[in-house]
């Protein structure tokens, strides 16, 4: 290192450094020229080809599935579906429509699946003796069942029917 001019190394790292940051600047001044000096373009939505901030109408709701038939769920730990219309129904800090027929109190009485033990406790696994704040807004998970056409073609196996056959 002794016999090293300190200015030459100095030098070097300086070349190398302004040579990085003309090649930067060249790569970012061709991605602009690429792009055209054109008017802006803006690029149309996934949803539609409607210009931005255009109202557009609301296509109405699909109608819910009344039949109140269990459905069967697609994969383990699947909330269950609500088989009945939830329309109007009040789901508030104060008041949860839901439990009116589906506490454990009130199954008896009108034939609705209580709901399931989990829903009693903390996220410490304390048990409660009332619905714990976390599950108390059903909708969060649970979703009511409608007749609309799906978007998109559903190619769901169930995992029974791609498993290993006997």
């Amino acid at each position: 290192m002794r016999g090293q001019d300190r200015r030459g190394l100095r030098f070097g790292r300086l070349a190398a450094l302004t040579g990085a940051g003309l090649a930067t600047l060249a790569v970012l001044s061709v991605g602009a020229l690429s792009q055209g000096s054109g008017p802006i373009r803006i690029v149309p939505r996934l949803t539609g080809g409607s210009p931005p901030m255009e109202e557009q109408r609301i296509p109405p709701l699909a109608r819910p599935v009344v039949d109140d038939v269990r459905r069967m769920r697609n994969y383990p730990e699947q909330p269950p579906v609500i088989p009945h219309s939830i329309e109007g129904y009040q789901l508030t800090l104060n008041t949860n429509r839901c439990m009116d027929c589906h506490k454990r109190e009130f199954t008896e009485g009108s034939g609705a699946p209580m709901i399931s033990v989990t829903h009693f406790q903390d996220r410490d696994g304390q048990v409660l003796s009332d619905v714990t704040p976390r599950r108390y807004f059903c909708t969060a998970c649970h979703v009511p069942q409608t007749d609309a056409t799906p978007l998109v073609p559903n190619l769901f196996q169930d995992a029974s029917a791609i498993g290993r056959r006997r």
